[in-house]
Parts: structure tokens; sequence; C-alpha cells
């Protein structure tokens, strides 16, 4: 659906402000119960804000806090998702999970963690001896005090999954508009006329804040806001190939009441992740890497697992996460302003945006009617980008490989380019194919890529 075929008198059932992963689920969800949708989304392409930078993890919700609405969405998004990700062919490595205690303070803190786990209903999670760990992950460095062991933590693809629930909402009647920053906002015989910088106006029945970083500006508009955002950067570290099996876990910390700390796993796309940092700052948009950080990040790493010494970093990179005052999301529904807030999504709202979208469309169904939701709706699949299953590169008729570091075919980037959800951005792009992603960082493939990618995306030449 183009801008000028909704910027009309055309008044749509639900505006969802904000398509990262949160907003893009909601997306779906609420096209698959029948209603009309639009997402709007301030950049060239969904997830460019807070759910382009995270570490790609299935959370079980063993460590959130028990009774809290961050828990039960994490809980049941990370079900839903199980449910649905072979049909959408979304990826799920089994990896599992080991918070590892470096201390005798920090072990006297497992027995905590595990029962705080069963409280989550995790109930598989049990405390394992320091020989267990190490027998388990044998390359982990000296000083390992215990462990506790969590079988149901994963990894997955941190941007197929949100451009798997977008696409399903396109394919189910949906609209998305991109490069379309909401500026205000009037409610109006129960209806919104939201206002855009580029001068077009929405129209909708019930507006969804899911803006993430933006979260507390875009609440404005309906009231002043409850929560404010300072957003948290996280700094992370990928190293090259090798340093995939060094590991066959997740590797957590014993997390403090601030961070869940410095986590170690294997990625989706066959490297280590390192990572994060915690770092609250007021710039919303930007997230700068520091050497002297990435450093401290690397020793930590090297610690933890000797094996890293030897084997060189790709790239570096740093996410913002829209934390709040509050340690809970906050989701509610105001009925007398026809307006759902969903904000303060942190580091779990890639496991929790399924569960986030049920609780939202249950908010809508308390407050504003009954759902309906399509007798058969249609279901995308999304191509593999993962190392654990084949990719276009190993068969046999491909077409050229582009990028040779993560073995690219050009027709993988052709049609990333083309469809109902093109790549708007040259990070779109990126990371719908792994495109100049890896050792080389595009040095070599850039030429090629901007030549396939130019003709389809506007002003990529002049950015």
């Amino acid at each position: 659906m183009t801008l000028s075929a909704t910027a009309s008198n055309r008044v749509h059932d639900i505006a969802i402000i904000g398509a990262g992963v949160v907003g893009c689920a909601v997306f779906r969800e609420f096209t698959l119960a029948g209603l009309d949708c639009v997402l709007i989304e301030r950049d060239a392409d969904i997830i460019s804000g807070a759910s382009k930078a995270n570490s790609a993890l299935l959370h079980t919700g063993f460590d959130a806090t028990p009774g809290t609405v961050e828990a039960a969405c994490v809980r049941d998004g990370y079900r839903r998702y199980r449910q649905i990700h072979e049909r959408m062919n979304l990826p799920l490595l089994e990896t599992g999970a080991l918070v590892v205690a470096w201390s005798e303070e920090q072990r006297a803190k497992l027995p905590g963690i595990v029962a705080q786990a069963h409280a989550n209903g995790v109930t598989d999670v049990f405390e394992i001896a320091a020989g267990a760990v190490q027998a388990r992950e044998p390359g982990l460095g000296p000083g390992v005090a215990g462990g506790v062991w969590i079988p149901g933590e994963a990894v997955i693809d941190a941007w197929s999954a949100p451009l798997g629930y977008a696409l399903q909402g396109l394919l189910n009647g949906g609209t998305l508009l991109r490069n379309t920053e909401v500026t205000g906002g009037t409610l109006d015989d129960r209806v919104w006329t939201l206002t855009t910088a580029t001068g077009p106006t929405i129209r909708a029945g019930i507006v969804i804040n899911c803006a993430g970083n933006y979260g507390d500006l875009v609440e404005a508009i309906a009231r002043p806001s409850p929560f404010a955002i300072t957003p948290r950067k996280g700094q992370f570290l990928v190293y090259d190939k090798p340093a995939y099996d060094l590991i066959r876990s997740i590797i957590l910390p014993v997390p403090t009441a601030r961070t869940k700390g410095i986590v170690m796993t294997r990625t989706a796309y066959g490297n280590l992740l390192v990572g994060p940092t915690a770092e609250d700052q007021a710039e919303r948009r930007i997230a700068t890497i520091e050497a002297a950080t990435l450093e401290q990040l690397a020793d930590a790493g090297r610690r933890m697992l000797p094996g890293l010494a030897a084997v060189p970093v790709t790239t570096a990179y740093a996410g913002l996460r829209p934390a709040t005052q509050f340690k809970d999301y906050q989701i509610e529904a105001l009925p007398e302003r026809r307006w759902i807030t969903i904000g303060g999504i942190r580091s779990t709202g890639l496991t929790g945006s399924l569960g986030i979208a049920a609780l939202a469309a249950e908010l809508y169904a308390s407050h504003f009617g009954a759902l309906k939701p399509l007798a058969d709706p249609l279901w995308p699949r999304l191509p593999n980008l993962t190392e654990e299953l084949p990719r276009p590169s190993a068969q046999a008729g491909r077409s050229e490989i582009v990028c040779h570091c993560e073995l690219v075919t050009r027709d993988e980037i052709v049609a990333a380019l083309d469809g109902p959800l093109p790549a708007g951005s040259l990070g779109g792009l990126r990371r719908r194919t792994r495109c100049m992603m890896g050792r080389c960082q595009g040095f070599y493939c850039s030429r090629r890529v901007l030549e396939l990618a130019a003709p389809k995306i506007p002003g990529l030449l002049h950015a």
C-alpha cells in the first residue's frame, strides 16, 4: 500500500507507530485479527532502531522478575515463537545456556537463580558443579566455581523474525509506511489524525505506541508521558568464524540488579558474539563504539574463553535499548484516549515481542471491541540466513557469489530488493542477506552490491 493511498479520508482501525520487532509483531497480531492496520516507521526500513542490534537470543524468561509483565510476555513470546518458527522458516539453534559463576561469592547466588527460574515456570533449570560446567564447556578459562544449566535457551536470527512478522502483516492486507515520522496528532470524534514530517496525515481509530527509544516522546501525543526513556547502550564484539566452535552453549554471567552482564554466544551466522556493555546516554539515535570499552570486552572474553586470543575480531557494533526509570515493561490501554502504550521494552523485546503483541490484543478486546481472526491467513517463508541449514551458495546452478566472506549470491540480493517488503536502505539489505557483514566488511563486494542496490533504493549513492 502506498502513502498516497492511505493519506486520504481512509480511517484505519489501528495505527502502529514504530517498526521495530515489537511494532512488527503487533502489526502482525492485529492484521491476523482481522483489522485494517498501518505500521508507521520514521526510517527508510524496518528494525532500524533498537531492534537492529542485540544478542539474538531466545530467552526462556528464567531470570525475569516473577509476576512482572515482562516475565509473562517473555514466557508467552518464547512459546509462540517455537510454535510458528518452522512454518515461517525462522531459525532456532538449540544451544542451551550456562550461567557461570567465577567466584565463591557468585556461586552462592546460584540457588537463588534456580529458585527464580522455577518461580517463572522454567522448571528444567538446575545447578551444576564446577566440574560439570567444564565438562560441558572445556574451553572455559580457570576459576569456574559452578553454574546453572538452562536447556531451553536458544539462538535465533534477530532480523528474520521481525521481517517475517511485518511481511505476514503485509500479505494479509496491512499497510507499511516508511520514511514517515509522526510529529503529532489529535483525537476528534473517536478518530486520531496523526501528522507527519513529510506532510500527509494518517487517520486511525486506535493508535499503538511502539516507538522504542522515542516512546516517551510519542506518548506525549496522547498524554504527559508517565515514563522517560534513557537509552542504554550495549557494545558488542563479533569474532571470526573459527571462534564458533570454542563454545557450544550460551555463556551467561551471574546478573546484577542493573544488567544481565557480558554474554558469550554463537550466532546464527557462524560467528561468536561477546557483549553487551550497559551504558546510559541521552542520545536516542546514534550508538557509538569506543576502543577502550571494546578492549575491556575483549579482555573479559579472553579471561572467560582463552581460545579467543587466537581469533581475530570481525567487527564491533553498538545498540540502544529503551530503558526507563522502571524495571518492568510499560504496557497499558488508555480507553478514553483510544490509545495503547507499549514502552520500556528492553533487552528481552526480541523474545517477548509475540507475547507483547498478544497482550496488546487482549487489551484491545477488553476496551475497544471483539476481534475476529482471519480464517485462513497467508504465511510467508523467510530465506535461510543461518549456517545450520543449506544456503543458495552451495546449490548447483547458483548465481554469482557477490559477497565472498558471507557467501551471499546475486539472486539473494536481488530478491531482497524486490517483493512486498524490499530493503529500503543499505543496512536493511545487509540485514536481509548478510552481504558486507564478513571479514572484509564490504571492502571487496561493496561496489557490486551498490550496482545491484542503487536502482532499487532511491538516493543510495548520495546517502
